[in-house]
């Protein structure tokens, strides 16, 4: 087993070997060529292949964790909603902490957060190998590799909408499927891994596996420089004597050569914060205890604009009728992904997980429904909204159906009709850019993914707790079947046009009112 755990010297050259190879540009090299020569093509592409390896690598174990799920059972003999916290806060912390995650992008660059998270990946996968108990696998496992993970997500999509503008749905498409192909082969490759190596082994392997995220890391250039990285040039600078002489145009230019790059409006803001907090350190006594309460009331500003534009998204009937259901359909719809295979197992329809598992089907059948609605999406006569709680009520139809099937051909189509219809995860951007722009796309896609990860984490302890209460999984899948049926019914429902005919109408009403008031004001 420790030999197949060994790294060649040749991979270890591969991880670390494009951070610093000539080929590899730095930030201040790369900010030399014009992000316009390098969208949509060129090694664009190159971002994309490295960008669905590290979804691949990451997601892959998670995506597949229904196959540990019954070792774990049998190795610690907890209850079933004890265990189920592992899987739900693999899935669901990701996206709990998206709006940190983006953060760190945002601040550090996309290779060293994808370096890093290669680290949390691997190190908490291999930490799972020799947990003593569920309590320390759901540290491990469940919030180190679900980090990691949340990480690898925000990184490489970030840097593929760097390189991409027209073809950037194409390019999301491929990235986001590296999730599907990693929970199709994964779920075989654990299973084959835990006869072979035992559970203990097959971690180690995975997550050894898992260290490649560093080689992906590599190929990462960016295009951009890191408000980390701009946060610290402009604090150089201004410590140099010469600049503060100089017009205060000249604060906005970047070195020299980096001419041809235009800074974005975020970079602009994070130079003049560095200089007014430089220029306040350079202040003594009462000036500089102004000019901190001056930055102080800026920053609280900006947090109060930011939560009143929230309570605006908040206020929008559809943006909130599709949280309600994202957040009924991620507490509905994951649980069985987790369970599928136990509910074989524990009905006596199959003896051990077969060579397929419930969980490959799920995952490849994912990946056909997020091309194929992304591409419905795409048509003018289908309403996005109407597309979405269509899915959601198939998948519910399709839970509620699990507990009467008796076979386990039965359970394989109810797992692809859960699978495809669960795709509809590529659908959520381009419904979110409909309700409110796409200025305001990441503030309110951030707000949709905390709903949907706070639905994750809550669902399979949830029904696990009905299984160790009824011991069967009936009552658990009529529930995930309801709160999912429940979704559809109130997005649909929402995205009716008889809201907006109605409203027009008392709008008109009101408009007349108001007019008749005037007649009889002046004729008064």
């Amino acid at each position: 087993m420790f030999h197949c755990l060994s790294i060649p010297p040749a991979l270890l050259t591969l991880c670390f070997f494009p951070l610093f190879s000539p080929g590899t540009l730095p930030v201040d090299s790369m900010s030399l060529q014009s992000s316009k020569n390098v969208l949509d093509g060129g090694w664009g592409w190159v971002i994309v292949v490295v960008c669905f390896g590290a979804q691949f690598l990451a997601y892959g174990s998670p995506q597949s964790v229904g196959i540990l799920y019954p070792e774990w059972l049998h190795a610690f003999q907890e209850g079933k909603g004890m265990t189920a916290w592992v899987g739900s806060l693999v899935s669901g912390v990701g996206l709990i902490a998206s709006p940190v995650c983006s953060a760190c992008v945002d601040n550090f660059g996309a290779r060293p957060v994808t370096i890093f998270s290669g680290v949390m990946v691997a190190g908490g996968l291999m930490l799972s190998a020799f947990a003593p108990n569920v309590q320390f696998l759901i540290f491990s496992y469940g919030i180190v590799v679900g980090l990691g993970c949340g990480l690898v997500y925000a990184a490489t999509l970030t840097i593929t909408c760097q390189y991409f503008d027209k073809r950037r749905g194409l390019a999301l498409g491929i990235v986001t499927t590296g999730t599907s192909v990693g929970g199709f082969l994964y779920a075989t490759a654990q299973n084959e891994l835990i006869l072979l190596f035992d559970l203990d082994g097959c971690l180690l392997i995975i997550g050894a596996l898992a260290l490649n995220l560093m080689a992906c890391a590599g190929f990462m250039r960016p295009l951009n420089m890191p408000a980390y990285y701009l946060k610290q040039k402009a604090a150089l600078e201004r410590t140099e004597e010469q600049l503060f002489e100089n017009p205060p145009a000249d604060d906005l230019k970047t070195t020299p050569g980096t001419s041809e790059r235009t800074l974005t409006v975020k970079d602009l803001l994070i130079i003049i914060d560095a200089k007014d907090i430089t220029t306040t350190n350079k202040k003594g006594g009462f000036m500089a205890g102004s000019a901190i309460v001056k930055i102080i009331k800026e920053k609280r500003q900006a947090y109060s604009k930011y939560m009143h534009s929230t309570a605006d998204f908040l206020h929008d009937r559809n943006f909130m009728a599709l949280c309600i259901a994202i957040f009924l359909f991620s507490l509905g719809a994951f649980p069985p992904v987790l369970f599928m295979e136990d509910v074989a197992q524990s009905e006596g329809l199959i003896d051990e997980v077969s060579i397929i598992p419930l969980v490959s089907i799920v995952a490849v059948t994912a990946g056909m429904g997020k091309l194929t609605l992304g591409i419905l999406a795409d048509v003018r006569w289908i309403n996005s909204l109407f597309l979405y709680a269509f899915t959601l009520l198939g998948t519910g139809v399709a839970l509620l159906l699990i507990p009467i099937s008796r076979s386990y051909v039965g359970l394989q189509i109810l797992s692809a009709v859960v699978g495809f219809f669960s795709g509809n995860w590529s659908l959520t951007s381009y419904i979110t850019t409909k309700i409110v722009g796409l200025d305001k796309l990441t503030q309110a896609h951030g707000i949709l993914m905390f709903f949907g990860g706070f639905g994750i984490v809550l669902g399979p302890p949830v029904v696990g707790c009905f299984f160790d209460w009824t011991q069967s999984y009936d009552l658990a899948f009529y529930f995930s079947g309801g709160s999912v049926l429940l979704g559809g019914v109130t997005l649909f429902l929402s995205a009716l046009p008889w809201w907006d005919k109605k409203k027009a109408d008392i709008d008109r009403f009101d408009l007349q009112y108001t007019s008749n008031c005037d007649k009889v004001a002046s004729v008064a």
